[in-house]
């Protein structure tokens, strides 16, 4: 038998796997990983069948369908102001960490460097090590998760070649201020370094705060690839519909590597959802009114349990503190979360490359009303069993 040398020795199942799989088994409320458990919209629905009735279902183009790519260039004006060339600059793909993986591939060589701010999406540093780069990590700070830009710009070099950002950032549920993207484009622009930045949360900020895009930024918009997701927006994580935008000759890179990895996304359900924008185009719109009613449900169902709820700023994500119960340690509070509590959570630490001690745990707020009430009446019984045991 062959022995394999593994690309990835260190990696293994994601914690989200493991997470659904234990909550399976212990007839657990998920709250872990991040997926609806409520219909999409009939429409949508719909819109689908009829694409699959009327023969769509061959391959679609590699690249993704005009009238998809022209939707998005629609939405990309309104929403951001700026105008992008749907034949030369969008391209859609297998969900956003196929966008992720092929551009890191298509512009990354080996030896070279790439920024992440930890805790970091845990498909990002194994797609530059893929790429033969190597991943620089640096910490957000603690405890509110923000970009100590100093240690940024100390890290950086000649041998960086992308920033990985991500606003709103899973799984800190924080939004990048317009000074941060101020800070990175001039990084960004001092070190030659291209940016590519995951947005795929795009709609989802509360509190009457705003999403600062890399493509409504001049000196970003000309050095970045910008990631979204339609299975964020429509609430249908199984579509796998994302879309990646950034100038033509970034594009044109990263087809190459999207062409001989995924080449051509579900041809009924990109044209569904194309006929579905035409249809709404303010699609999006309401999804922060709507999970900003979710992260508020959950907060105050949990209000005087002596958990701690930092108010997520964005994301369908909210952090739970349990400092006032347990020590620092999120791998074995999530598991005695899961176990003695009922509720399947997401410890942050899996994100680092090396965790601090951290007090908190990510719960999803993409939840039917009903999933959430349940949690929240859990979580608040272990609280009090916690405080009696105390």
């Amino acid at each position: 038998m062959p022995r394999l040398k593994s690309r990835l020795p260190e990696v293994g199942t994601t914690i989200f796997t493991v997470v659904s799989r234990r909550a399976r088994e212990l007839n657990a409320l998920n709250l872990g990983q991040g997926y609806p458990d409520y219909p999409i919209d009939p429409r949508l629905t719909a819109l689908v069948t009829r694409a699959m009735q009327d023969g769509r279902t061959q391959y679609a183009p590699m690249e993704g369908l005009m009238s998809l790519r022209q939707r998005i260039a629609d939405k990309i004006a309104r929403s951001y102001g700026v105008t992008a060339d749907p034949e030369r600059e969008i391209t859609v793909t297998l969900g956003a960490t196929e966008a992720i993986f092929s551009a890191i591939l298509a512009v990354v060589q080996p030896g070279e460097e790439v920024i992440a701010f930890d805790p970091a999406y845990d498909s990002y540093e194994p797609a530059v090590r893929l790429a033969g780069g190597r991943c620089v990590r640096i910490p957000l700070t603690l405890p509110d998760f923000r970009y100590d830009w100093p240690q940024v710009a100390a890290a950086m070099s000649a041998r960086t070649r992308l920033v990985l950002f991500n606003s709103p950032h899973n799984p800190a549920c924080t939004v990048a201020s317009a000074e941060d993207l101020a800070q990175l484009a001039a990084l960004a622009v001092r070190h030659d370094a291209l940016v590519l930045s995951d947005e795929v949360y795009e709609h989802m900020v509360f509190d009457g705060g705003r999403h600062h895009s890399v493509l409504a930024h001049p000196a970003l918009r000309e050095r970045s690839f910008a990631v979204f997701s339609f299975g964020k927006t429509l609430h249908a994580t199984g579509m796998r519909i994302g879309y990646c935008v950034a100038p033509p000759e970034f594009t044109t890179e990263l087809r190459k590597v999207h062409q001989f990895n995924t080449f051509s996304i579900s041809h009924p359900a990109q044209a569904a959802i194309a006929d579905y924008l035409a249809e709404r185009p303010q699609t999006g719109d309401e999804l922060a009114g709507f999970f900003q009613a979710k992260r508020d449900r959950l907060r105050a169902a949990l209000a005087g349990s002596g958990f701690g709820l930092p108010p997520a700023q964005g994301t369908y994500f909210q952090l739970l503190d349990y400092s006032a119960f347990a020590p620092p340690d999120d791998l074995a509070f999530a598991e005695r979360l899961i176990t003695e509590g009922g509720v399947a959570s997401i410890p942050l630490s899996p994100f680092y490359e090396r965790a601090p001690p951290l007090p908190f745990v990510r719960l999803c707020i993409a939840k039917s009303d009903a999933l959430i009430d349940a949690a929240g009446e859990r979580l608040r019984g272990f609280a009090a069993r916690l405080k009696a045991s105390s």
